[in-house]
């Protein structure tokens, strides 16, 4: 009766440390693929050039190239500003490098510092994402505030200490008002007297800074466009501008400068909106090691401490919002599986206790599939949820077999003690060869070869884990709840258990 007592004591250890496993693991929302392929954006200073950002670019895709598992590397400039680019990578193949994606991104984030004046955010492309802006990381943060002068003050504030926290890396933001522009004040009285026209000044601006076609040389097999600009060397900055002279209506070749005075002021270079209200999107990546569950704690704390005005708001957007809320959902899902199988065996069995007895047998997979995780290093996202809900469904096949036979015994006549050992001599051989049929068919999955392996490892991982440490256990305890709770039974426990035996 001791040994009773002391398996059942084990059971509820096994209950609390599936508690206190779950609090532990860090949790996560996809696993990091390691597709081979890594996407980057180029955030250059927000007053560069088309030509110094064309330099820029060789530069960086020169260093990316020059590692030793990038196979291909090509970029392009534009998109939503001016001082923006794009960057993709092919990686060679599994089986002939020696990093994975995130290895060769650390190192490339060494090696890309030395280029001032543009950055390149990195980040491994993966299989699933969801929603939000595009941005230069992966995960995204996005304030809004009811003033845009209220939300350029806190923003870069924000951004700056969410770069200190060690849980985050290549933090940035789209914020970008400081870009530069160059007014031209044209003194309209004096270009009257000297017989400039204002459309004269704006062909020859048109002329400076645009690309406008002149003339077409006709050749007998092919056509020619002759194209009028400025030489590379006068576009990079407003100098060119107390150099430019305009004709007048009389002939007269007059400087720009003499009617036009200039001035130089910052000017944002995108102002974006979430709704009605201005916003800004601080976006951010995970370091090797840290799961996305860390990061989201970490910026709220951080958020907190500022003492940021409740003008100013902040929430997780993309893959970081859906995971909020899958990490909210997960324990309601999963007592919602439990409620199911419950009700489910409860009409099989017709009994309020057989399927207590059955339910006995999950808390050592979920035992099992957490601390293989944690084991392996790997988070508790949704595959891993995925795994856990497998599990609900195939370990419970241990104690089905057992109370089946069990159940049949009792009917011959013998108490439920005699028939639950019985049933665990007679049915040992049936749920081993079950459990590892179940354990060797996820070994692959546990595994992981092959690009984007990772997002089938902690499925592999959960279900290998939770079928070897339930196996070990519930032989054990299964016996015993059954005994325990089949004494209820007899003693009609608070009125609900009452039920009379059926004989055959």
């Amino acid at each position: 009766m001791k040994r009773k007592g002391w398996v059942l004591v084990s059971l509820f250890l096994v209950i609390g440390l599936n508690f206190y496993l779950f609090a532990v693991v860090p949790k996560g929302f996809f696993p990091q693929q390691d597709t081979g392929r890594i996407i980057g954006r180029v955030q250059a200073d927000q007053d560069i050039s088309f030509q110094a950002m064309r330099e820029k670019m060789i530069e960086l895709i020169n260093i990316c190239k020059a590692d030793p598992d990038a196979l291909n590397v090509i970029g392009f400039t534009g998109g939503e500003a001016s001082n923006s680019a794009n960057v993709f990578i092919v990686l060679k193949p599994l089986n002939e490098r020696h990093a994975s994606s995130e290895e060769v991104i650390a190192r490339l984030r060494k090696q890309l510092t030395k280029v001032s004046g543009a950055t390149l955010y990195l980040q491994a492309i993966q299989d699933f994402r969801f929603g939000g802006r595009t941005g230069n990381a992966q995960y995204q943060y996005t304030l809004q505030g009811s003033s845009l002068q209220e939300l350029r003050f806190w923003a870069p504030k924000i951004k700056n200490a969410l770069a200190k926290l060690p849980n985050l890396a290549d933090v940035n933001t789209d914020q970008e008002d400081k870009g530069l522009e160059q007014w031209l004040d044209i003194d309209r009285d004096t270009a009257a007297k000297l017989g400039v026209s204002t459309s004269s000044i704006d062909q020859a601006l048109n002329d400076l800074y645009g690309q406008r076609i002149i003339s077409t040389i006709y050749h007998p097999q092919n056509q020619y466009r002759v194209i009028m600009e400025a030489a590379p060397q006068y576009l990079n900055g407003p100098e060119i501008l107390q150099e430019t002279y305009i004709a007048s209506l009389n002939g007269a070749i007059i400087p720009l400068s003499t009617f036009v005075s200039f001035k130089r002021t910052n000017t944002p270079l995108t102002v974006l909106h979430q709704g009605d209200l201005p916003a800004t999107t601080i976006t951010f990546n995970l370091p090797k090691g840290v799961s996305l569950g860390q990061a989201t704690q970490s910026i709220n704390d951080t958020f907190i401490k500022l003492g940021v005005p409740s003008t100013v708001r902040g929430g997780f957007e993309g893959t970081a919002k859906v995971f909020i809320g899958s990490l909210s959902n997960e324990p309601i899902l999963i007592l919602a599986a439990l409620l199911t199988v419950y009700i489910v065996l409860g009409i099989l069995y017709e009994s309020f206790i057989h399927p207590f007895t059955i339910l006995s047998t999950l808390p050592s997979a979920g035992v099992g599939a957490l601390l293989g995780l944690e084991l392996t290093g790997l988070q508790f996202d949704l595959i891993g949820l995925i795994g856990v809900i497998l599990l609900i469904g195939i370990v419970k096949k241990n104690a089905i077999i057992m109370i089946d036979f069990a159940l049949q015994a009792e009917r011959k006549g013998k108490n439920a003690q005699d028939a639950i050992i019985e049933a665990c001599h007679m049915r040992f051989r049936p749920i081993i060869m079950t459990t590892l049929a179940a354990m060797l068919g996820a070994v692959p999955l546990a595994i992981g070869f092959g690009d984007g392996g990772e997002i089938r490892r902690p499925l592999g991982v959960a279900i290998v884990g939770g079928l070897t440490v339930s196996q070990l256990l519930t032989l054990y305890t299964t016996p015993v709840v059954y005994i325990y709770l089949d004494k209820l039974r007899q003693y009609g426990f608070f009125g609900l258990f009452k039920a009379k035996r059926v004989t055959s």
